[in-house]
């Protein structure tokens, strides 16, 4: 059987293809696995760590601004679309796939496309509650449309073509053992705190951790906290903190990292993990069953796809959930605080959540389609 998966742009994305990619060569060994991505995402550090060989096209995303700037950019956006369609042909009719799976980002437009145009069979992973651009552009010539959320049968045209399957989650998140996650991080009996804004970062929710991190440091660091910056916080927060006071070689209770590469060994030791309500991020938690706090990303700063994520699973009682206006470095530190008291009530909501089954679920639906 031979796979493409297409994704790209953020590890959202990409993560939960590699979960069903994984799988994939465990139980159907001999099966041939192709990524297709584009030249600048982060699927190309990913993709190949992770063992599997990727194909790249030159494709970027659009904006949806009307300054003098973003219309170039979206004009040549256009045109890379255009060399994108036919190197992607060329691609897939030399590997000659049994299915194309797209898994969200812009990344992923032109092997859905090109794949339903050359007849193969086709199908999306929509893990956020309300569909993505590309989504909305490829739905109708998809034979299988899956979702993460039963409310988001309602935003498609054609709802007999959407199928309930929850996020895909990677397999070490579900069986590395938290004892043996803490012991291999080396931490000592108090509570670890994840924080991460994604694998890119956002500038003022990062300045607002920083102050967190001096908060902590006047408290007696009464937890233990790894915080991951993303790409861009990386570049310049390292000083910030330093210019807050925070002294993290004399407080290494408090660790700062660009991205954190073993997220599910950190994970599995987390008593508490505070994030966006990015859906992959919010599957993975749930999966864990980790209590948590999600600060999604304001309806400013996007269509509004991870206060809808967030509101779900605070409706489920997976989540408590704060907004980007309201936080402050000492209301964060009193809702860890309150959370980790209340840990428990989080801990069995999540227990009974079906997250678990999504792979299955998907591997499934894959083999069906490629029939």
């Amino acid at each position: 059987m031979n796979i493409v998966f297409t994704c790209g742009g953020t590890g959202g994305h990409i993560y939960p293809a590699i979960a069903v990619a994984r799988l994939f060569e465990q139980r159907q060994p001999g099966c041939n696995i192709l990524f297709i991505g584009a030249e600048d995402g982060m699927e190309n550090k990913i993709v190949p760590r992770e063992g599997f060989r990727l194909e790249t096209l030159k494709i970027s995303n659009f904006q949806r601004k009307l300054t003098p700037a973003a219309i170039a950019h979206n004009l040549q956006t256009a045109a890379h679309l255009s060399e994108s369609r036919r190197k992607v042909r060329r691609i897939l009719t030399g590997f000659c796939p049994d299915i194309v799976i797209g898994t969200g980002g812009y990344a992923s437009f032109p092997a859905l496309r090109e794949g339903a145009r050359l007849s193969i069979p086709t199908m999306v992973h929509e893990s956020n509650a309300v569909p993505g651009l590309t989504t909305r552009m490829v739905e109708k010539y998809m034979d299988r449309i899956m979702v993460s959320f039963e409310d988001s049968r309602a935003s498609y045209h054609d709802p007999e073509k959407v199928v309930v399957t929850g996020t895909p989650v990677r397999e070490e998140f579900l069986y590395t053992r938290r004892q043996a996650a803490r012991e291999k991080l080396g931490l000592d009996e108090r509570p670890f705190v994840v924080s991460c804004w994604g694998s890119l970062g956002a500038r003022e929710m990062n300045k607002m951790i920083a102050e967190f991190m001096r908060c902590e440091q006047e408290a007696g660091e009464p937890f233990q906290h790894l915080h991951a910056t993303g790409s861009f916080g990386w570049r310049w927060m390292p000083e910030y903190v330093k210019d807050l006071g925070v002294d993290l070689e004399k407080h290494p209770s408090i660790d700062m990292r660009e991205y954190i590469f073993n997220m599910p060994t950190c994970m599995a030791a987390a008593d508490l993990i505070i994030s966006r309500a990015g859906a992959n991020a919010i599957c993975e938690i749930s999966a864990l069953a980790k209590p948590n706090i999600l600060i999604p990303l304001s309806a400013n700063a996007s269509r509004g796809d991870q206060i809808l994520n967030a509101n779900s699973f605070k409706e489920h009682g997976y989540s408590s959930v704060m907004t980007e206006e309201e936080i402050t470095p000492e209301k964060l530190l009193a809702a860890v605080d309150d959370l980790y008291k209340n840990r428990q009530k989080y801990i069995d909501a999540m227990d009974s959540s079906p997250q678990s089954e999504a792979i299955d679920k998907i591997m499934s639906l894959i083999k069906d389609c490629s029939k």
